[in-house]
């Protein structure tokens, strides 16, 4: 029994570890967003820098008939 908590400390530290580095990287309202690509509906990719100096909305929301 030992051996499991052992065993299961470093992962759990490496988990705590990378909670805490991610929550620095979240971007504070203002900041400009960081470069992505995402596709549409009709599967056609677009990145960020294709509505540059333009206003942009985002939504998401799950396909139908999918679970989320």
């Amino acid at each position: 029994m030992e051996w499991i908590i052992l065993a299961l400390l470093p992962i759990a530290g490496f988990l705590v570890w990378r909670s805490f580095r991610r929550a620095g990287d979240t971007p504070k309202a203002g900041d400009a967003a960081p470069g992505f690509s995402l596709p549409d509906q009709h599967g056609a990719t677009h990145s960020l820098t294709d509505f540059r100096d333009n206003w942009l909305v985002l939504y998401f929301f799950p396909r139908a008939d999918t679970p989320g």
